[in-house]
């Protein structure tokens, strides 16, 4: 493979078309998406299999699926594409005062416990760095890592972080909430395994609280009776309320949604209801000043 012919097909048209292909999964609709002639599309996506010398794409009756060689490009081409758009809303930025853009990623539990304190505080000393701060569950966290899609991301100490570095944000504790007059709701403590005969409401499928309750019931030898998901920690207690069933929540997402509900919290015995939160960085060295600014303040003085 030619590097100056490679150079010459990587133009930013054709990558955008090459992401939106795998995301449409047709390359009649990707053209559509991008405003570009089908067959001017076909002849772009084709100019760059043979620069790169290998397909990207399986053409099947089902759609277009990556390739081996497409997925490595498709992860590159992710991150080429955010770093572009990086650099327009940061030079827009500065055109309003601003002088730093961060783009942060983190899992719900830290949204509502944390972040909005420490964000103030770091807002409160640098007025002029912008925060773009984007929820997802733990996994995409990390999967949003590295595809380069963010700086700093936030994510349950119990997700695979895979090669990026990572280190401890803080702890919280998870809970179990029911509505007062409940069997359970004068215990002080209950073990998660004596919880298992009531319905429950959990959150997404998703998310890192739903995946450890489903594993502690499966290790208990019975199957978690999830009445309904829902996607919040507002719509739990809401739906607990209701006599849906009762949920699991971090302890101070509790005591933001659920007091004002009339609900009780039960703390829970169980050593994974006590869990870690990861601040992760693809690496440390490449992060901006005003990345590494954010990543120090959150990161406190933990070690």
């Amino acid at each position: 493979m030619q590097l100056n012919n490679l150079i010459r097909r990587l133009d930013l048209v054709t990558l955008q078309l090459f992401v939106a292909v795998h995301e449409e999964g047709s390359l009649t609709r990707a053209a559509a998406r991008e405003s570009i002639a089908l067959s001017a599309a076909s002849k772009r996506l084709n100019e760059l299999e043979s620069a790169l010398g290998s397909p990207l794409f399986l053409r099947q009756a089902r759609g277009m699926q990556l390739t081996p060689a497409g997925e490595t490009l498709l992860h590159h081409a992710r991150r080429m594409l955010f770093n572009l758009e990086k650099i327009g809303l940061e030079l827009g930025e500065h055109l309003q005062g601003v002088r730093g853009y961060v783009r942060m990623l983190a899992n719900l539990s830290a949204i509502i416990q944390f972040l909005p304190e420490d964000l103030a505080e770091f807002s409160g000393h640098h007025v002029q760095i912008k925060v773009d701060l984007e929820e997802r569950p733990s996994n995409g966290v990390v999967q949003g890592l590295l595809d380069g899609v963010a700086d700093l991301g936030i994510c349950s100490g119990d997700c695979d972080t895979r090669e990026l570095h990572a280190v401890r944000y803080t702890r919280d504790q998870l809970v179990l909430v029911v509505r007062e007059g409940h069997a359970l709701a004068d215990q002080p403590r209950v073990a998660f395994a004596d919880t298992l005969e009531n319905d429950f409401v959990g959150l997404h499928s998703a998310s890192s609280i739903n995946m450890r309750t489903v594993e502690a019931a499966r290790r208990a030898g019975k199957v978690l009776r999830l009445r309904i998901h829902v996607p919040s920690f507002d719509a739990v207690c809401r739906m607990v309320q209701a006599d849906m069933g009762v949920g699991v929540l971090p302890r101070k997402a509790f005591e933001l949604f659920g007091g004002a509900l009339g609900l009780r919290a039960v703390a829970l015995s169980d050593d994974w209801a006590e869990r870690e939160l990861l601040l992760v960085v693809r690496e440390l060295e490449a992060l901006s000043p005003v990345s590494r600014m954010l990543f120090e303040h959150l990161r406190g003085d933990q070690d």
